[in-house]
């Protein structure tokens, strides 16, 4: 038992650093999806060795000659469902299922802050379970990996793919964006980005600009066209995550024991007629398919009502209804 426990954690060392390695080659553009395969079976190989390390047994209890999946085994270890670690690895498992590898690339830059979550979060965890240190392996300056930053905008995305599979990256990256927003965990997502901001307080920047009042070039602001995929990211059950964790943070609960789930959901839409006010849903219409998105606007309004009456907020919807 030592021995295969062994060479487990062994196997999973080697998973990992091919993930680095495959990730870090700038030459190399199947990145993505080769990452996503290594560092999912590393953390199978490792999480399966503290199973054992447990005593329990990494088969299937009706076939016992095949062992468990990587997301069977994050259940067993990872017990709470909302524990940021599991979030994170269930979201590049999905990324490792998806039946589109062939075209991620075009989204690395939404997928790097995951991965790099999930690097340090195995680095982590590894030394916990095993005692495996692994800037033995890898210097600690690599353990960061190197992301390209040329996203493409939905706009392009809509013009490079048919429209379903363009509607169906655009519905996954805007679910990593309201996830890590909502989450706001670095065991969820890492965010590697620079930003530029104009201040007139020269001691606040970091580097001088120019502007030229005579040129001969005028501009003026503009009222900006939205793209409903930037305006309303979030999907069904987004909106029912953001709440809950919203809640969680503010302190508040609804008088109504299953929580905020579907139920609750669909009563403020049906009451408040959502999916027929624009500045909170949009319907999306592709072929014979609809579906709708909701925005930021939407989840501050949900939480508004609930802090005005939180005891009967429920109750009043039922009702009403």
């Amino acid at each position: 038992m030592e021995n295969t426990k062994r060479r487990l954690v062994d196997k999973s060392v080697e998973a990992f650093i091919m993930g680095i390695e495959i990730y870090n080659k700038p030459t190399i553009k199947y990145r993505i999806e080769g990452f996503s395969f290594f560092i999912c079976n590393a953390w199978e190989l490792m999480l399966k060795a503290e199973l054992l390390n447990s005593d329990e047994s990494i088969y299937f209890k009706d076939r016992p000659d095949r062992t468990l999946s990587l997301s069977d085994v994050i259940k067993k270890i990872y017990s709470d469902k909302n524990t940021r670690i599991r979030l994170n690895l269930e979201k590049i498992i999905e990324l490792r299922n998806t039946s589109t590898h062939f075209i991620t690339e075009d989204y690395e830059v939404k997928y790097a802050p995951l991965f790099q979550a999930c690097t340090i979060n195995f680095v982590n965890e590894i030394q916990r379970f095993h005692g495996v240190d692994m800037t033995k392996y890898i210097p600690q300056n690599f353990l960061t990996i190197s992301a390209r930053y040329e996203p493409l905008s939905n706009e392009e995305i809509k013009f490079k793919y048919p429209a379903e599979i363009a509607e169906r990256l655009i519905k996954q990256t805007n679910e990593i964006d309201v996830l890590s927003k909502e989450y706001d965990s670095d065991k969820f997502s890492i965010n590697i980005k620079q930003q530029l901001f104009i201040t007139k307080k020269k001691s606040d920047a970091d580097f001088t600009v120019k502007v030229d009042k005579t040129s001969d070039n005028k501009v003026a602001f503009i009222k900006e066209l939205k793209d409903p995929s930037d305006t309303h990211k979030y999907s069904y059950n987004n909106v029912i995550t953001a709440v809950n964790e919203r809640l969680k943070k503010q302190h508040l609960k609804i008088n109504y024991v299953p929580g905020f789930n579907q139920y609750v959901l669909n009563l403020i839409i049906d009451f408040y007629d959502i999916k027929q006010t624009p500045k909170y849903s949009y319907e999306h219409i592709i072929g014979k398919q609809h579906n709708f998105t909701y925005s930021q606007q939407f989840i501050d309004f949900i939480m508004n009502e609930i802090k005005n009456n939180p005891n009967n907020f429920v109750e009043s919807l039922k009702k009403s209804k």
